[in-house]
């Protein structure tokens, strides 16, 4: 691989109009690819938000047909981006669910890889009445995912999966040079935990961090966080969406990580292992 290449991360409020979303999506997705990226990371839900969790099931696909992968597919293609298609709706095992599917595609639109988020997010917020259960509507995936790439061996996770470092200790065992994590966090989560979670996942792994985020209000009520990152190895944040949408580009400097591991080999002095 090369030793300096760009990624991009994009920040949307996605809404109930799938059309207008994928409009934004491919808008950005241009405007990060217009800016030297070569490698773009779509947020969680990023093609719709409805006004029930119940409203994803109409829009479900099976596993390479369906519109929304036909649009990830050309626009990769399109752009000449290797593209991390945030998470469509995919057919699940149980007739009344989905997975919440990752798929990546290189820059021909060649799907390369697909992820179906493992943790799901059924809590109760404290201090109100916010909740959460993924769990009724979307089936968990059962497997770590870590990929090739042009920009190092690439390990993909979803949102709440950021608070489950054994899963991240899989990855770095099977190469891990880059994480991608499509998100959406809550506003009350994000403020309290998002900039250290992913800041952590970086420092204890010493690898770049690209976290795509939804950020702002949405036709459901749900306000979400924002302030998407690219964070490199030793922790520091490189560039940060704060709120509404946006992106953001980094330079991923594989001599820079490569010194950092050299240099401060905390992977080497590890003496615990997770057991898969």
């Amino acid at each position: 691989m090369s030793t300096k290449l760009k990624a991009g991360a994009v920040q949307m409020a996605t809404g109930l109009n799938v059309n207008a979303n994928l409009f934004e999506a491919e808008r950005l997705v241009r405007t990060a690819r217009d800016q030297g990226a070569g490698l773009v990371v779509l947020p969680e839900n990023f093609a719709f938000m409805g006004k029930r969790d119940q409203d994803q099931l109409g829009l479900r696909e099976e596993d390479g047909d369906g519109p929304l992968q036909t649009f990830l597919a050309r626009l990769a293609k399109q752009m000449g981006v290797w593209l991390v298609g945030g998470t469509i709706p995919l057919v699940a095992r149980d007739a009344g669910k989905v997975r919440a599917a990752c798929l990546i595609y290189d820059d021909q639109g060649k799907r390369v890889g697909r992820y179906d988020k493992v943790h799901l997010f059924d809590v109760r917020l404290p201090g109100g009445d916010e909740q959460y259960q993924e769990s009724a509507t979307i089936e968990a995936g059962d497997a770590v995912v870590v990929l090739d790439s042009p920009f190092g061996r690439m390990g993909v996770a979803v949102c709440y999966d950021l608070r489950f470092p054994e899963m991240f200790r899989q990855m770095l065992d099977r190469g891990m040079e880059l994480l991608v994590i499509p998100s959406a966090f809550t506003a009350i989560t994000g403020k309290a935990h998002w900039e250290t979670l992913v800041r952590a996942r970086a420092i204890e792994n010493l690898v770049y961090v690209v976290a795509a985020a939804q950020g702002g209000f949405h036709i459901n009520g749900r306000e979400t966080h924002g302030h998407s990152m690219i964070v490199d190895p030793w922790g520091t944040v490189l560039a940060q969406v704060p709120r509404g949408a946006g992106h953001i580009c980094c330079v991923l400097d594989k001599d820079y990580q490569d010194s950092v591991r050299r240099n401060f080999p905390t992977i080497d002095h590890r003496r615990l292992k997770c057991r898969a």
